[in-house]
């Protein structure tokens, strides 16, 4: 009887010399896997208009050291309004599709255990396209339009945390585009390109409004 509750006493002392040793945060040759999905419809019946987006942004980080990580993200989304009014003129759809790159590098501002507070810097380049199908009450039928391309490049800062749930598994949560520069044309000849320069401060009084959620993984 005694050995096996020497054997118990052994077993729970080394579960919870474990259990103490997990760590939380990122460690220098670490790589972080992340991502972001976001899908949204709104059907407005009263106007017979229908509108759907979709948006995935996974990116990849290697930590040069145990506090700051480069890497590469994607970003693919989809947008589409629809008018799908009984009357044929007014009827039309409207698509855009995005693909676009970023680099960027992360530093993690303090070692909170679970809680990890970082800044992120982000340089991307983003492509559009987009059309346009309407009825032609003219032609009797329905005429797609396609418009050009519409490139942007954009320097933009980011807050954020993770969360850590496990050792490897995290919540991310993150407020996009705090301060950024952002400047884009359409690819055609002699097009002229719109900048801005934006500096949301007043996230920090509406926090939610453009926050992203995610989940990052710990390799």
């Amino acid at each position: 009887m005694k050995k096996i509750l020497l054997s118990l006493a052994v077993l729970a002392t080394g579960a919870a010399a474990q259990a103490q040793e997990q760590t939380f945060g990122f460690n220098q040759g670490d790589i972080l896997l992340e991502g972001s999905l976001q899908a949204n419809t709104q059907d407005a019946k009263g106007m017979s208009i229908k509108n759907s987006t979709f948006n995935f942004t996974p990116k990849a980080g290697y930590f040069v050291t145990d506090k700051f990580a480069v890497g590469l993200g994607l970003n693919i989304g989809s947008a589409k309004e629809e008018n799908y009014s009984d009357v044929t003129e007014n009827t039309f759809i409207e698509k855009e599709n995005t693909v676009g790159f970023e680099v960027f590098g992360r530093y993690y501002i303090a070692d909170l255990k679970r809680f990890q507070p970082y800044a992120e810097l982000g340089i991307g380049y983003d492509s559009s396209k987009s059309e346009r199908s309407s009825y032609n009450a003219a032609e009797g039928r329905t005429v797609t339009i396609e418009n050009p391309k519409y490139n942007q490049f954009g320097v933009n800062a980011t807050l954020g945390f993770n969360y850590f749930v496990t050792p490897k598994i995290a919540i991310n949560f993150a407020l996009s585009d705090l301060i950024g520069f952002n400047s884009g044309k359409r690819d055609v000849s002699n097009a002229k390109a719109t900048t801005d320069f934006h500096a949301n401060i007043n996230n920090f009084n509406n926090f939610f409004d453009t926050a992203t959620f995610g989940l990052t993984f710990k390799l």
